[in-house]
């Protein structure tokens, strides 16, 4: 493969504030945000959960957990316990 010479490169040793027109601090903040889902664990929980999958583990079964707890039970309810012949 053949060696550029420092005058076949068209790259300029050093650019100013100037040549790269106005800067904008930011500029793509809010899309990634919006496109990324990262979520920061208290340092305090970091043993407890080392990584993205004893996160991922503990959060599905809490989730199991809560729509368990939330379904509707087949146990009789208060009006009819009151009407059983005792």
């Amino acid at each position: 493969m053949k060696k550029l010479s420092a005058k076949d490169d068209d790259i300029r040793a050093d650019y100013t504030q100037s040549d790269l027109g106005p800067l904008m601090r930011g500029k793509y903040a809010a899309r990634y945000a919006k496109a990324t889902n990262v979520v920061v664990i208290d340092p305090a929980l970091t043993k407890a959960f080392p990584n993205n999958e004893a996160v991922n583990d503990a959060l599905r079964s809490l989730l199991a957990v809560a729509t368990a707890s939330t379904a509707r039970t087949t146990r009789a309810s208060r009006a009819d316990r009151h009407h059983v012949a005792v």
